[in-house]
Protein backbone atom coordinates (compact mmCIF):
# COMPACT_ATOMS: atom_id res chain seq x y z
CA UNK A 1 0.00 0.00 0.00
CA UNK A 2 3.04 2.46 0.73
CA UNK A 3 3.88 2.50 -3.10
CA UNK A 4 0.50 3.16 -4.06
CA UNK A 5 -0.19 6.17 -0.95
CA UNK A 6 3.06 7.09 -2.66
CA UNK A 7 2.53 7.05 -6.26
CA UNK A 8 -1.63 8.47 -5.81
CA UNK A 9 -0.25 11.48 -4.11
CA UNK A 10 2.70 12.17 -6.57
CA UNK A 11 0.22 11.60 -9.55
CA UNK A 12 -2.23 14.01 -8.06
CA UNK A 13 1.17 16.74 -6.81
CA UNK A 14 2.65 16.47 -10.11
CA UNK A 15 -0.76 17.67 -11.62
CA UNK A 16 -1.19 20.49 -9.52
CA UNK A 17 -4.27 19.52 -8.57
CA UNK A 18 -5.97 18.11 -4.99
CA UNK A 19 -6.79 14.34 -5.05
CA UNK A 20 -10.37 13.42 -6.21
CA UNK A 21 -11.71 12.92 -3.05
CA UNK A 22 -12.85 9.15 -2.49
CA UNK A 23 -11.17 8.23 -5.68
CA UNK A 24 -8.35 6.40 -4.22
CA UNK A 25 -10.60 3.60 -2.41
CA UNK A 26 -13.37 3.62 -5.08
CA UNK A 27 -10.69 2.21 -7.52
CA UNK A 28 -8.76 -0.32 -5.51
CA UNK A 29 -12.09 -1.66 -5.02
CA UNK A 30 -12.40 -2.02 -9.03
CA UNK A 31 -8.76 -3.86 -9.28
CA UNK A 32 -10.07 -6.35 -6.10
CA UNK A 33 -12.83 -6.94 -7.84
CA UNK A 34 -13.25 -11.03 -7.62
CA UNK A 35 -13.87 -11.67 -11.63
CA UNK A 36 -10.21 -10.03 -12.15
CA UNK A 37 -7.16 -12.24 -12.35
CA UNK A 38 -4.46 -10.54 -13.84
CA UNK A 39 -6.60 -6.70 -14.15
CA UNK A 40 -5.94 -6.60 -10.27
CA UNK A 41 -4.15 -4.73 -7.82
CA UNK A 42 -0.91 -7.19 -8.79
CA UNK A 43 -0.77 -5.41 -12.36
CA UNK A 44 -2.16 -1.90 -10.81
CA UNK A 45 1.57 -2.10 -8.17
CA UNK A 46 3.28 -3.66 -11.29
CA UNK A 47 2.80 -0.77 -13.27
CA UNK A 48 3.30 1.66 -10.93
CA UNK A 49 6.84 0.58 -9.91
CA UNK A 50 8.18 0.36 -13.80
CA UNK A 51 7.02 4.27 -14.02
CA UNK A 52 8.32 4.98 -10.49
CA UNK A 53 11.77 4.02 -11.99
CA UNK A 54 10.93 5.94 -15.48
CA UNK A 55 9.04 9.06 -14.17
CA UNK A 56 11.95 11.45 -15.78
CA UNK A 57 10.97 10.15 -18.99
CA UNK A 58 7.27 11.67 -18.63
CA UNK A 59 6.65 14.71 -20.65
CA UNK A 60 3.15 14.96 -18.21
CA UNK A 61 4.36 12.86 -15.23
CA UNK A 62 1.00 13.55 -13.56
CA UNK A 63 -1.20 12.60 -16.77
CA UNK A 64 0.68 9.36 -17.20
CA UNK A 65 0.69 8.21 -13.58
CA UNK A 66 -3.03 8.71 -13.02
CA UNK A 67 -3.23 7.50 -16.22
CA UNK A 68 -2.03 4.36 -15.52
CA UNK A 69 -4.23 3.94 -12.27
CA UNK A 70 -7.52 4.23 -14.33
CA UNK A 71 -6.21 2.27 -17.35
CA UNK A 72 -8.32 -0.86 -16.09
CA UNK A 73 -10.49 0.65 -13.74
CA UNK A 74 -13.20 -0.84 -15.69
CA UNK A 75 -12.63 -4.36 -16.74
CA UNK A 76 -15.90 -6.32 -17.62
CA UNK A 77 -14.94 -9.81 -18.90
CA UNK A 78 -17.37 -9.70 -21.70
CA UNK A 79 -16.98 -6.00 -22.15
CA UNK A 80 -15.92 -4.39 -25.27
CA UNK A 81 -15.86 -0.37 -24.13
CA UNK A 82 -13.61 -1.10 -21.31
CA UNK A 83 -10.79 1.32 -22.40
CA UNK A 84 -13.48 4.05 -23.12
CA UNK A 85 -15.31 3.98 -20.05
CA UNK A 86 -12.01 3.56 -17.92
CA UNK A 87 -11.30 7.04 -19.25
CA UNK A 88 -14.46 8.29 -18.43
CA UNK A 89 -14.01 7.32 -15.12
CA UNK A 90 -10.50 9.48 -15.04
CA UNK A 91 -12.28 12.41 -16.50
CA UNK A 92 -15.00 12.38 -13.99
CA UNK A 93 -12.12 12.36 -11.17
CA UNK A 94 -9.94 14.98 -13.31
CA UNK A 95 -13.45 16.96 -12.86
CA UNK A 96 -14.07 16.79 -9.25
CA UNK A 97 -10.59 17.76 -8.85
CA UNK A 98 -10.40 20.94 -10.83
CA UNK A 99 -8.53 19.71 -14.30
CA UNK A 100 -8.48 21.79 -17.37
CA UNK A 101 -10.12 20.23 -20.74
CA UNK A 102 -6.27 20.17 -22.13
CA UNK A 103 -5.33 18.03 -19.21
CA UNK A 104 -8.35 15.90 -19.39
CA UNK A 105 -7.96 16.01 -22.80
CA UNK A 106 -4.31 14.23 -22.60
CA UNK A 107 -5.31 11.91 -19.79
CA UNK A 108 -8.30 10.12 -22.06
CA UNK A 109 -5.80 9.82 -25.14
CA UNK A 110 -3.12 8.00 -23.03
CA UNK A 111 -5.48 5.54 -21.67
CA UNK A 112 -7.50 4.89 -25.20
CA UNK A 113 -3.98 3.75 -25.97
CA UNK A 114 -4.38 1.16 -23.76
CA UNK A 115 -6.45 -0.20 -26.44
CA UNK A 116 -3.16 -1.93 -28.19
CA UNK A 117 -4.57 -1.41 -31.37
CA UNK A 118 -2.21 0.81 -33.31
CA UNK A 119 1.47 1.76 -31.84
CA UNK A 120 1.21 4.84 -30.51
CA UNK A 121 3.33 8.04 -31.59
CA UNK A 122 2.95 10.34 -28.92
CA UNK A 123 5.88 9.84 -26.35
CA UNK A 124 3.58 10.12 -22.96
CA UNK A 125 1.98 7.11 -24.78
CA UNK A 126 4.83 5.10 -26.07
CA UNK A 127 5.84 5.43 -22.12
CA UNK A 128 2.57 4.34 -21.06
CA UNK A 129 1.57 1.50 -23.19
CA UNK A 130 5.32 -0.20 -22.61
CA UNK A 131 4.51 0.24 -19.21
CA UNK A 132 1.55 -1.95 -19.49
CA UNK A 133 3.00 -4.06 -22.04
CA UNK A 134 6.35 -4.27 -19.46
CA UNK A 135 4.57 -7.97 -18.01
CA UNK A 136 5.57 -9.33 -21.60
CA UNK A 137 9.48 -9.05 -20.69
CA UNK A 138 9.10 -10.32 -17.13
CA UNK A 139 10.63 -13.14 -15.98
CA UNK A 140 9.79 -16.82 -17.55
CA UNK A 141 7.84 -17.51 -14.26
CA UNK A 142 6.05 -14.22 -13.90
CA UNK A 143 5.05 -14.46 -17.94
CA UNK A 144 3.97 -18.09 -16.83
CA UNK A 145 2.04 -16.86 -14.23
CA UNK A 146 0.09 -14.17 -16.13
CA UNK A 147 -0.61 -16.15 -19.32
CA UNK A 148 -2.48 -18.06 -16.52
CA UNK A 149 -4.29 -15.41 -15.10
CA UNK A 150 -5.14 -14.26 -18.70
CA UNK A 151 -6.50 -17.88 -19.29
CA UNK A 152 -8.64 -17.35 -16.37
CA UNK A 153 -10.31 -14.29 -17.50
CA UNK A 154 -11.08 -16.01 -20.63
CA UNK A 155 -12.31 -18.70 -19.30
CA UNK A 156 -15.89 -18.23 -20.66
CA UNK A 157 -14.76 -18.47 -24.08
CA UNK A 158 -14.26 -22.11 -25.46
CA UNK A 159 -10.63 -22.79 -24.73
CA UNK A 160 -9.93 -24.16 -28.88
CA UNK A 161 -10.99 -20.90 -29.73
CA UNK A 162 -9.35 -18.90 -27.01
CA UNK A 163 -5.78 -20.52 -28.02
CA UNK A 164 -5.66 -20.07 -31.38
CA UNK A 165 -7.09 -15.95 -30.48
CA UNK A 166 -4.40 -15.90 -27.66
CA UNK A 167 -1.95 -17.25 -30.40
CA UNK A 168 -3.07 -14.34 -32.80
CA UNK A 169 -2.47 -11.89 -29.99
CA UNK A 170 0.96 -12.79 -28.71
CA UNK A 171 1.90 -13.58 -32.42
CA UNK A 172 1.09 -9.70 -33.37
CA UNK A 173 3.43 -8.44 -30.49
CA UNK A 174 6.39 -10.95 -32.18
CA UNK A 175 5.57 -9.42 -35.46
CA UNK A 176 5.98 -5.88 -34.95
CA UNK A 177 9.86 -4.47 -35.34
CA UNK A 178 9.63 -3.60 -31.73
CA UNK A 179 7.84 -4.72 -28.79
CA UNK A 180 8.66 -1.65 -26.94
CA UNK A 181 8.78 2.05 -28.33
CA UNK A 182 10.65 3.66 -26.12
CA UNK A 183 14.41 3.41 -25.31
CA UNK A 184 14.39 2.44 -22.16
CA UNK A 185 12.03 -0.80 -22.01
CA UNK A 186 13.24 -1.63 -25.31
CA UNK A 187 16.83 -2.10 -24.37
CA UNK A 188 15.62 -3.61 -20.45
CA UNK A 189 13.02 -6.08 -21.69
CA UNK A 190 12.38 -6.64 -25.44
CA UNK A 191 15.03 -9.53 -25.60
CA UNK A 192 13.38 -11.58 -22.81
CA UNK A 193 10.00 -10.31 -24.01
CA UNK A 194 10.54 -11.73 -27.30
CA UNK A 195 11.58 -15.44 -25.57
CA UNK A 196 8.67 -15.47 -23.68
CA UNK A 197 6.54 -14.96 -26.48
CA UNK A 198 8.04 -17.57 -28.85
CA UNK A 199 7.62 -20.00 -25.56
Amino acid sequence: MTLLHASWDRAWANLSLPSAAGQFDRLLKAYDEPHRSYHTRQHLEECIGHFSRVVDLAHHPGEVEIALWFHDAVYDLQGADNERRSAEWALEALSQAGAGDAVKARVHALIMATLHDAVPTEADQQLLVDIDLAILGATPARFKAYDRQVAIEYSWVPRDLYEVKRREVLNGFLARPHIYSTEHFRTELEAQARINLQA
